[in-house]
């Protein structure tokens, strides 16, 4: 285990060829998100090519990327020399959204009256701060809050700039092989390939669709002689079924897109409840038991689930959203600060604003901006390392590749320029080595919480 501080381009310079077997990374997207100066750009060519020479032939590169800048982070990515071989989606539905409302701003232009009117109870937030007065209004117009939304007449009213926010890319790249083949070059140096069975989602549903009945193998608008060779047909049926036997076992064949809870439940609502044909016993909730597809509360099945299961688009994938106690757990010490500042911490001046314009005054320990979820981490680390191998992550941020390798029996080297967001990511990863996570009940095994530290930089 290494931490490094410091610029990663100096820092990965420190690191000999060939010698990490994954690189799973949350770089800056260059979109200058919340005026934070390293994100003025997407990482350049030159940082790339030291991640590539670092990593083994065939070793795979997983790397977050904004919708906008998306194009930019992949064709720097594959000038370094990767080989671009699929993008994966994160797909989430808790993103605020950033548009600006054209209406509000012809009105204050054109000196117009907007009036205040009560949202419908469908539109307003249980828990929002609701600190707007009925009557306030700043420089002449009244400002919208949970309960109340200001309302123009011009013919731009409802008009706005941006969409909200729900998908983050990861681009997924792969440095060419030194053998020949992909066989040969995963008995040479263990990377080239994906680790499909530790990637499967969970579930109970009949992975064998509609396509077994009985002893005989049903394929239908499919014909070839064989298929009337009764001893031929049932030979191919049976191998089929030992496959889906395996499969079913092991769970559903991982896809390129995930889901947070919030999307899940989302995307159910639109592609409303199905029912699959046929069926077989049981009863249970969910994608699956454990894990980053762990059962998911939006889905409520029936009697018989299997083949014949009910339930909405995203029982197939699922991740969960970043938890306060995911995002803070191990700083205790630390001190809680707001994200103004953080901003501040990082050049800027002034605080950040909500919605309606008040000042942002909520506090974190870990005020990084763009914490991802361990368990999403831990599930892309395992995608593509080998077991016990080594993953790189030269944007450490606060830590949570770390916390995931740690958490799965990874080791890890992790570069951070920022020291603020290296020290929590250093408690962060410390606190997973001091108190294992059992996984399979989804709780913490408590040990010593004040052993030395295990890693240097």
């Amino acid at each position: 285990m290494k931490l490094l501080l410091g610029d990663c381009l100096d820092k990965l310079k420190e690191l000999e060829d060939n010698s990490v077997d994954s690189i799973v990374t949350d770089p800056p997207y260059g979109l200058s998100f919340m005026g934070k100066q390293w994100d003025y750009d997407v990482p350049s060519q030159e940082i790339w090519e030291e991640c590539m020479r670092v990593l083994k032939p065939g070793g795979h590169l997983l790397s977050f990327a904004g919708s906008r800048t998306y194009h930019r982070m992949a064709v720097r990515i594959e000038d370094a020399g990767f080989e671009i071989r699929d993008q994966i989606m994160w797909i989430y539905g808790s993103g605020f959204p950033k548009s600006m409302n054209i209406g509000v701003k012809v009105d204050e232009k054109l000196g117009n009256k907007r009036e205040l009117v009560e949202r419908p109870k469908s539109e307003q937030r249980p828990n929002a701060d609701n600190n707007r007065d009925k009557n306030k209004d700043i420089g002449g117009f009244a400002m919208s809050d949970n309960k109340y939304k200001s309302v123009g007449n011009s013919e731009w009213e409802g008009w706005g700039t941006a969409l909200k926010p729900s998908h983050e890319p990861i681009v997924m790249a792969r440095k060419p092989l030194s053998e020949k083949t992909v066989v040969d070059n995963v008995l040479e140096w263990g990377t080239g390939g994906i680790n499909i069975d530790e990637s499967r989602i969970v579930t109970d549903d009949n992975l064998g669709g509609g396509a077994t009945k009985g002893s005989v193998l049903s394929i239908d608008g499919f014909d070839r002689p064989w298929m009337h060779d009764g001893e031929k047909m049932k030979e191919f049926s049976d191998k089929m079924k030992e496959k889906v036997e395996h499969a079913q076992t092991l769970g559903r064949f991982p896809a390129n897109i995930i889901f947070d809870e919030e999307a899940g439940k989302i995307l159910d609502e639109q592609s409303g409840i199905s029912k699959s044909t046929g069926g077989r016993s049981g009863n249970k909730e969910g994608v699956g038991q454990n894990g980053i597809y762990g059962q998911y509360k939006g889905e409520v099945r029936d009697e018989n689930p299997g083949l014949g299961d009910i339930g909405g688009a995203s029982r197939f994938f699922y991740c969960p959203k970043t938890s306060k106690t995911d995002r803070n757990e191990g700083l205790d010490d630390f001190e809680e600060k707001s994200r103004s500042d953080a901003n501040k911490m990082m050049g800027k001046s002034g605080n950040f604003k909500t919605g309606s314009g008040n000042d942002r005054t909520t506090e974190f320990k870990n005020n990084h901006p763009t914490v991802k979820p361990t368990d999403l981490m831990l599930y892309l680390i395992r995608m593509v390392t080998p077991k016990g191998g080594t993953t790189l992550d030269p944007f450490m941020g606060s830590g949570s590749s770390g916390k995931a390798a740690v958490r799965g029996g990874f080791d890890f080297v992790g570069v951070e320029r920022e020291k603020e967001y290296f020290e929590i990511a250093e408690a962060r990863i410390q606190y997973e080595q001091d108190n294992p996570y059992n996984e399979e009940k989804g709780q913490r095994v408590k040990i010593n919480k004040n052993s030395n530290k295990f890693f240097s930089f």
